[in-house]
């Protein structure tokens, strides 16, 4: 049974928010106002649970009444309504705790994806690739938008190192489980004796930020432009279009040379510097909050080996699941088909955190 005194709270929390944005004051504070706006988004569906949940309570109350005063053909009728809503009552119950588990804010953001090839030489690059496109095909199968911001190619195919961009609905707070070491056994295309190697890639999933979210001030950064080069190091343009971005306090470097425009390079590369600081800026703050780290699921530990993608058995295995969830078909995953594998992710995270409610 939920507590009601609970749920009072959480109305009383929604008619304060409602009142705070119609505050000329605050009107004109952008940053507050994106924080009240995430926040009342997020509570909106939760009053309509508790609505819905709270109505179930005091239609049964007044069945139970009924059953209890009337007589014959009336109390009939109320008990076989008693027993109909008391069926739905479960599933009602269920639906809204599940809206009151903690929703990370940063869930609804968009999301920059930098994957890095790692041990394994050319077939970790070529792996690195394998990832990219697993995720294009992700993206296209949920209808999300997706963009290249800053690729530097292997010698032998794949990626050293490629940053994208996903656009749409809950794409970082689906992606997020993504972050991590992904390691995978095979043959290479590259290997003659037919030895299985294993190689391996991280993938850091961000949110994206927007500018009322981190402010870089012009004195912080050095803007370097160089020539924009392609595979094996040859030049690709006639101008100093690519562009290096120097974050000074920090030291964080970051590059863009996918487009030809250097004023387009420039954007791509505050993109994914303003996602990397913000990042940053999140990551103090769980370190901050204990209870954040008891759960590593959904945290973005990006030192941890999280999948393992095993060819010759045609197998995928995720090592943060348990039992017959953590087996995957690996054709289906790299086609594309991460849904079972995230949902379950995702639905192990939510028990840990009702568990913790």
């Amino acid at each position: 049974m939920i507590e009601l005194e609970k749920l009072d709270k959480i109305k009383n929390r929604f008619d304060e928010i409602e009142q705070m944005m119609a505050d000329p004051e605050i009107a004109t504070d952008a940053q507050k106002m994106s924080e009240l706006g995430q926040e009342h988004g997020q509570l909106r569906e939760v009053i309509e649970a508790i609505n819905t949940y709270e109505n179930l309570l005091s239609e049964r109350k007044d069945l139970k009444e009924m059953v209890a005063s009337e007589s014959g053909e009336m109390a009939d009728l109320a008990q076989n309504e008693l027993e109909s809503l008391n069926e739905r009552l479960p599933k009602v119950e269920d639906d809204l705790k599940d809206k009151l588990i903690p929703k990370d804010p940063e869930d609804r953001k968009n999301a920059i994806i930098e994957i890095r090839a790692g041990t394994g030489g050319d077939e970790a690059a070529i792996f690195a690739g394998d990832l990219y496109r697993m995720y294009v095909k992700y993206a296209e199968k949920k209808d999300w938008g997706h963009e290249v911001i800053d690729a530097s190619h292997g010698s032998h195919g794949g990626f050293k190192e490629i940053t994208m961009s996903m656009s749409g609905p809950e794409v970082f707070g689906t992606m997020k489980y993504e972050s991590g070491v992904h390691r995978v056994q095979r043959v290479p295309e590259t290997e003659s004796s037919g030895r299985i190697h294993t190689s391996a890639a991280s993938v850091a999933v961000l949110p994206e930020a927007e500018e009322v979210d981190i402010d870089i001030k012009p004195n912080d950064i050095k803007v370097d432009t160089y020539r924009a080069s392609g595979p094996g190091g040859q030049s690709v343009n006639t101008t100093d279009s690519a562009i290096r971005i120097t974050h000074l306090p920090t030291k964080l470097v970051v590059t863009c040379q996918d487009e030809k425009s250097q004023h387009k390079n420039r954007d791509k590369a505050m993109r994914v510097l303003r996602s990397r600081l913000y990042d940053m800026k999140l990551e103090k703050q769980r370190e901050e909050r204990a209870e954040e780290r008891r759960s590593q699921i959904g945290s973005g530990d990006r030192s941890a080996k999280i999948r393992t993608y095993n060819f010759p058995q045609d197998r995928v295995t995720d090592h943060r699941m348990e039992g017959d969830n953590k087996n995957y078909a690996l054709q289906d995953i790299i086609e594309g088909d991460l849904d079972p594998v995230l949902n379950s992710l995702k639905a192990q995270e939510n028990a840990e955190r009702l568990a913790r409610l």
